[in-house]
């Protein structure tokens, strides 16, 4: 091989042609280090090859993130696991690891009323699922509705099934809210039943499943759904606990009403001292 299959230029060219971009920024570094401190050749390239694979890992899981339309705030880091002592953190960090549940197609439901913490505790899974290399997506259930509804009415509704395949695990948030008519739950109970112990979901709801029958209005589509649903679920019922919205509110209210009064504490000295200063006529 001649020396001109060394240059610089030409090896950048040639790793963009081939699109390794970390390869092509770090190559002229290691290469110096190499020669520097006598790695074999191997080493040499192992290490460009390691670097490559991290980069790429990590825009994977940003281009997963962004796509999965999780909130970034809630995290199971944020999470106050002492705020609702019915819920096992060890068991949602189990979940959060995805693993066997997620290869099985398995479902988690969990129930429980406003602002206790349900979509906060789904989103934290969905964020640490994509950190281990799943892709997930959350949405408001209604609004997934609409979408294959508007999708069956342009005969369109197998494709789009197809692209919610993609995602190991589809987040539906709020299904208690759906108040559709046939045809619009119809397709809820589809895409139910296309991810059947292949993909799986995580349902947010209000009500227990006896209040179901305002999402399904046919009771027997009603019970196939629910059925299928808690055949390889995991369920947390997150009852009897405050409101932890509300405690939030109450807690910046505490807060801005400390710091209100520090600062007519602190006016009132300015005030004082200004006062003092004031030269005598």
């Amino acid at each position: 091989m001649s020396s001109q299959a060394f240059e610089p230029a030409r090896n950048a060219l040639m790793l963009n042609e081939l699109r390794l971009p970390t390869m092509g920024r770090l190559w002229t570094e290691f290469a110096q280090r190499s020669d520097k401190e006598g790695w074999p050749a191997g080493r040499f390239l192992s290490a460009l090859l390691e670097h490559e694979l991290a980069e790429r890992a990590k825009r994977r899981i940003e281009r997963h993130r962004d796509e999965s339309q999780l909130d970034t705030t809630k995290t199971l880091a944020s999470f106050e696991f002492a705020e609702v002592p019915m819920l096992s953190k060890a068991h949602v960090m189990a979940l959060a690891s995805g693993d066997s549940w997620i290869d099985k197609g398995a479902t988690i439901l969990i129930f429980g009323p406003p602002g206790v913490g349900k979509s906060h505790v789904a989103c934290g899974i969905g964020h640490a699922l994509i950190d281990a290399g799943y892709r997930v997506l959350y949405t408001r259930t209604s609004e997934l509705v609409q979408r294959l509804q508007s999708a069956r009415q342009n005969l369109q509704l197998p494709q789009a099934l197809v692209k919610l395949d993609r995602y190991d695990l589809i987040i539906l948030d709020d299904l208690s809210y759906v108040r559709k008519d046939q045809a619009e739950s119809s397709v809820l109970f589809e895409l139910i039943s296309e991810r059947y112990e292949r993909r799986s979901i995580l349902i947010t709801a209000n009500q227990p499943f006896s209040g179901w029958d305002s999402v399904f209005p046919d009771p027997g589509m009603t019970v196939a759904a629910i059925d299928r649903l808690v055949h390889h679920s995991t369920i947390f019922e997150l009852n009897n606990v405050e409101s932890y919205r509300s405690k939030e509110a109450l807690r910046r209210q505490r807060v801005q009403l400390e710091n209100d009064k520090a600062n007519r504490k602190r006016q009132s000295s300015k005030d004082c001292d200004n006062h003092t200063k004031e030269p005598m006529k």
